[in-house]
């Protein structure tokens, strides 16, 4: 695999080194010892699958407050997406910066989310899946979302949505962040 870190340090960008010959291609697309070798530890508790029958779906932003934050290893399975992820470590030098990869079942790149970040998607095609392999058990009382389009973050959406939920509407604007979920 190549590791590729992003400007938001503990994020990368995941490539696959592909074996080819005339079958197609083998690759590994996890490997303990490889991401270790990067600083992530990921050990998967919970996978989850997104299916999203329309182009221009948005689902975001979300994430988790402590203790039950979520590093992600996100993967297009169908389709193509374009994902996004936000900072919100507010120790971090890039503490409420943003950045998109784009995603496809074709590119078999892979994005790694560390916890403490908001992450979402918008898709580019008509029946685009995501993979998500997740570090923490999904807590609801913990999570939380961003507004997709707050100013203040400035995300740079390939497309106009034309279909997000009434809950990822209503997420509130960016502003500095409780850190963990004692006070639920």
């Amino acid at each position: 695999m190549i590791f590729t870190e992003t400007k938001l340090a503990g994020a990368f960008i995941i490539d696959l080194e592909r074996r080819t010959d005339e079958r197609g291609f083998f690759a590994r697309s996890w490997c303990e010892d490889e991401f270790a070798a990067h600083g992530i530890y990921l050990p998967p508790l919970q996978a989850n699958l997104s299916s999203n029958p329309t182009k221009g779906t948005l689902r975001g932003m979300h994430y988790q407050l402590a203790p039950y934050e979520e590093s992600k290893l996100v993967r297009c399975t169908r389709g193509a997406l374009y994902d996004v992820i936000v900072d919100l470590r507010e120790e971090s030098p890039t503490y409420g910066q943003w950045i998109g990869v784009e995603l496809t079942a074709d590119n078999f790149r892979q994005l790694f989310v560390p916890g403490r970040f908001a992450h979402g998607f918008l898709t580019l095609e008509p029946n685009t899946d995501a993979a998500y392999q997740v570090s923490a058990k999904y807590a609801p009382g913990a999570e939380r979302g961003l507004r997709w389009n707050d100013p203040a973050i400035g995300i740079e959406w390939p497309a106009v949505p034309q279909l997000i939920s009434d809950k990822d509407q209503v997420h509130p604007d960016f502003q500095p962040l409780a850190t963990s979920a004692t006070a639920l």
